[in-house]
């Protein structure tokens, strides 16, 4: 069973839309795509490069899949390679026309599908972008890890990885480094429900 690890490009106000270029995704009338390029880094790219490991497969919604359809087969480079042989598992219900392959679709089940997909025993699972898939796997405990690459700058509006409604649920940040681009790379792993506290309980304690 491969681990399930979410990877995003995020400003500090929590939107993930279009990180990578100006069209790369203008729904909601986004105007800032392209908003992470300049914090484009090595440390940053070694990163990604080791989460995604010697072998895996993507677990993408329909938007981003279309998004990397248009992209990544005209690249040639290892990251493309990578992304371009892996197994993509797409929440859609148009499942006919996933032609950038390998790919299946999820089914109309998306918990379901994607435990099935995970329970296959292949490599481990990455998710990019997906803004509607990513809160499903934390929800549903689904996720092993998350990979923010926090990068230094408000949009004010735009798609965002936790959007209001998200289960309350806490997160144990097991790495963090800065890089020179000001990017902060930050590893967490699931740590359960949200806890709360009092702060007149640690003055009395």
């Amino acid at each position: 069973m491969g681990t399930i690890r979410i990877i995003e490009h995020i400003s500090l106000d929590g939107v993930i839309q279009a990180p990578g270029g100006p069209d790369e995704d203008r729904d909601g009338g986004f105007a800032h795509g392209g908003w992470s390029a300049p914090f484009a880094d090595p440390a940053a790219g070694e990163a990604i490069v080791a989460a995604h490991g010697e072998g895996f497969d993507l677990l993408l919604g329909r938007r981003t899949y279309d998004i990397f359809a248009g992209y990544w087969p005209n690249q040639s480079n290892a990251m493309a390679d990578g992304l371009n042989a892996a197994t993509k598992f797409v929440a859609t219900h148009e499942p006919g026309t996933l032609a950038w392959g390998p790919a299946e679709g999820l089914g109309r089940d998306i918990v379901a599908g994607i435990r099935a997909a995970r329970d296959r025993g292949g490599p481990d699972m990455i998710v990019w972008g997906s803004s509607t898939l990513a809160p499903v796997l934390l929800e549903h405990g689904l996720a092993d890890e998350v990979l923010l690459l926090v990068c230094p700058v408000l949009l004010g509006a735009g798609k965002r990885l936790f959007p209001a409604g998200a289960p309350p649920r806490g997160l144990a940040l097991v790495a963090t480094r800065a890089a020179a681009s000001g990017v902060l790379i930050n590893t967490y792993r699931p740590d359960g429900p949200l806890r709360t506290g009092s702060f007149d309980d640690l003055a009395a304690g």
